[in-house]
């Protein structure tokens, strides 16, 4: 393992302070256990957006604090959910009388332990609600959607509820705005290399030089298929047909499009998979409204990237392209 690192049992801990110093006009840590970001101060008069779920994803989850996006976020360990306590303290900060939606990615811990959260927070008379993110196409087929794992889509959901509430709507408004995202969102990766979790010290999974996974998570759970690394536009052309297969985009219709670095992929070859997946957008008749190309959900220093298409309509478009500030929103 080479790493950047000091003991790796500090890893995430001393990575928090580093954003925290680095960045005090966005993110404070808080907390019992120093597991909790937020702003430098509640923002009464709002609907509180909240998120957490394990390490190792930045932007995602925690990096997305900031005006425009969430208030506060639970961080749990590299790969691993934060336990509820971070998350009920998430929900607190967050909340200033108008009650708090919880973004969540659909893994079990972090929705076991944000239902418990938000349990405890309503019998503190916090109002809370939830809005799940599963929009990896690889992970099960439409008719068990529900069964499907987050993975960068969960940023558009994110930049919606938090614009919804920025914009001063109810919790019920904004809920049903970020739950209009989710639904409407499909996403699909491709891995070149594995990652490596620091208090694990090997890679997360072994792939050869010349092969390539599509459809693998972003902890390295296993894709769709397994093959030999093939031309870039061939790889977009097959995640492009997932994406198709699944939800197809109406003639005149509008999308968003997000290509997103896992960790180790060149800004280069992530312009590579943008050209050619706007240019397969675009022959189906669609239009994209709003893009986005980048580091937004990393996976350590795994190479590889991923697709996500939302489908748009009036409302989602605006939010998207509502104003937020953030040292990783760049829009």
């Amino acid at each position: 393992m080479k790493k950047l690192i000091n003991k790796p049992e500090d890893y995430v801990d001393e990575v928090l302070e580093g954003m925290a110093l680095a960045h005090p006009e966005s993110f404070v840590i808080g907390g019992s256990t120093g597991r909790m970001l937020h702003r430098p101060a509640p923002v009464s008069g709002k609907v509180g957006v909240v998120s957490g779920g394990g390490f190792g994803h930045i932007p995602v989850f925690a990096g997305y604090v900031g005006e425009g996006l969430l208030d506060a976020c639970a961080v749990g360990d590299v790969f691993a959910s934060p336990d509820m306590n971070p998350m009920l303290e998430a929900i607190q900060f967050a909340d200033t009388g108008k009650g708090v939606l919880c973004v969540v990615g659909n893994y079990g811990g972090d929705r076991m332990n944000f239902d418990m959260a938000c349990e405890m927070a309503e019998m503190e008379d916090i109002a809370c609600a939830r809005v799940i993110v599963a929009d990896d196409v690889a992970a099960a087929g439409p008719e068990e959607s529900h069964k499907r794992r987050a993975v960068a889509g969960f940023v558009l959901v994110t930049k919606v509820a938090g614009a919804a509430a920025a914009a001063g709507k109810s919790l019920t408004e904004v809920t049903e705005l970020a739950q209009r995202a989710a639904d409407n969102l499909r996403s699909i990766g491709v891995a070149l290399t594995s990652c490596t979790v620091p208090q694990a010290g090997k890679p997360t999974f072994q792939i050869a030089d010349d092969e390539m996974e599509i459809g693998m998570g972003i902890h390295g759970e296993p894709g769709v298929r397994r093959g030999k690394l093939r031309p870039v536009n061939d790889i977009c052309d097959e995640m492009i047909d997932l994406l198709l297969a699944d939800k197809p985009m109406a003639q005149g219709s509008r999308v968003a499009l997000l290509i997103n670095g896992l960790g180790a992929t060149p800004a280069e070859e992530l312009y590579l998979v943008f050209r050619r997946a706007k240019a397969r957008v675009e022959a189906e008749g669609a239009r994209i409204a709003f893009h986005l190309v980048g580091n937004y959900a990393t996976a350590m220093e795994m190479a590889g990237a991923s697709i996500s298409v939302l489908h748009l309509d009036d409302a989602l478009e605006e939010l998207l392209k509502a104003p937020a500030s953030n040292p990783f929103w760049k829009a």
